[in-house]
């Protein structure tokens, strides 16, 4: 159990499915119970294929029919609510109602592009289709025309697939030490604008500019390139082939990637050229922004809470790392996120172990997994809303000490500035 972890809850707090998993215990549902922080000596744990055998091999299955029909579902629920904004929102001479109207349109609108963009990042791992021909065409489009990179961003999400949590290789949201947070001067930014103003800064570096500053600059990303030699500079971008974000044998796939970005970006512009300013930021970069918001705000929380470590080289191991991601109710709206995000946030867990296992079989995936991991206590769940998670995470998880053993995340307001 880790540091700040609570006691594992038991059987009985969990509503049960009467049918029996392939480990022999009950399907598990629902749950009331909070993170159960998975820190065990990392010999001691389950292997992978160990892990695999608990989940019957049809959830591994791809069907072209179940992926489509995923991409023309969300297509629908795009297409619907373009057409409720066309049809009841004026772009000229707006009125209090039209600005608030753009704004809720934007919202729901960014949630349900944000479905697209969960099926490019399922396309990206393999887990789209048994093709990865497929998988690559739907995803290079569905990416290309939210700004996403496809390929470049493809390599560094893999990375931070195969190094979860780890310190030193780990992508997307590997925290800062204590020497890099004093050197960032945030510990004097702490002290001018305070607590509560530094977790407000916390939430608007990462869902607001965190997103643009990775695909730039890397921020958040690993310590040390893909080979293992040390970051020289900052020009870890995700656009040009030449970065040295990507080994070479990756520069024609990010010449396609970026190539595409390129065209969509022209096409937008070609948009905005045609049809104004102000259509275009309320059709598209309005949503645009709460996809990113989506997006960074996933690959946060599923792996950020103060009872769940990271590690170093000597701590790390692949099981360890997967192990450390958190499952999520995303139950707001009725669920409504969940469903239209194919439950990426809910069905986390099983997603880092097994990556190309299609969504679609996520959800019945996830009960036979924490079948397994559960009398482990191996199972990571958080039960509260989004809201008070993110909120949490901002003011409680700011830094490690150092990029080595087990860290659990810090506060600022711990350390005393000499």
């Amino acid at each position: 159990m880790g540091k700040g972890g609570q006691q594992p809850p038991k059987l009985d707090a969990f509503a049960a499915d009467p049918r029996i998993s392939r480990s022999g215990g009950p399907l598990i549902t629902a749950e009331r119970k909070t993170l159960v922080c998975a820190v065990l000596d990392k010999d001691k744990l389950p292997s992978k294929s160990q892990i695999r055998d608990s989940i019957p091999p049809h959830c591994f299955e791809h069907s072209y029919v179940s992926a489509f029909a995923h991409v023309v579902r969300d297509t629908a629920v795009v297409a619907m609510f373009a057409f409720l904004a066309a049809s009841l929102l004026r772009t000229s001479d707006m009125t209090l109602v039209d600005i608030l109207g753009w704004q809720a349109y934007a919202f729901f609108q960014g949630a349900a592009l944000t479905g697209w963009w969960v099926i490019a990042h399922e396309c990206g791992h393999g887990g789209f289709s048994a093709s990865q021909f497929v998988n690559d065409c739907v995803g290079l489009v569905l990416h290309s025309v939210l700004l996403v990179p496809y390929y470049s961003w493809q390599y560094s999400h893999a990375k931070h697939h195969a190094k979860t949590n780890h310190l030193m290789d780990g992508e997307t949201h590997n925290p800062n030490t204590q020497p890099e947070i004093e050197e960032a001067g945030y510990i004097t930014l702490y002290e001018a604008i305070g607590e509560e103003g530094f977790a407000g800064f916390q939430l608007f570096a990462h869902l607001v500019v965190g997103w643009p500053a990775y695909l730039v600059t890397n921020a958040t990303g690993a310590r040390r390139l893909y080979n293992h030699k040390p970051i020289e500079d900052n020009t870890l971008d995700h656009f040009r082939p030449w970065s040295k974000l990507f080994p070479p044998n990756w520069q024609k796939r990010i010449y396609v990637g970026t190539s595409c970005w390129c065209v969509c970006a022209a096409l937008i512009a070609a948009a905005t050229y045609q049809f104004g300013l102000v259509n275009v930021t309320c059709f598209y970069w309005g949503p645009y922004l709460w996809v990113n918001f989506w997006l960074v705000l996933y690959t946060w929380l599923q792996h950020t809470s103060p009872d769940v470590p990271q590690f170093g080289d000597d701590e790390w191991t692949w099981v360890r790392g997967a192990l450390c991601t958190i499952d999520r109710p995303y139950a707001e709206l009725f669920g409504f996120f969940d469903w239209v995000h194919h439950h990426i946030g809910s069905t986390h867990v099983c997603h880092h172990l097994f990556s190309n296992l299609p969504c679609y079989h996520a959800v019945e995936a996830t009960k036979h997994l924490k079948a397994y991991l559960k009398p482990l206590n191996l199972y990571n769940y958080d039960h509260d809303a989004v809201v008070p998670s993110m909120w949490k995470a901002a003011k409680e998880c700011q830094y490690v000490d150092a990029p080595t053993g087990v860290q659990f995340p810090k506060a600022v307001r711990d350390l005393k500035k000499d």
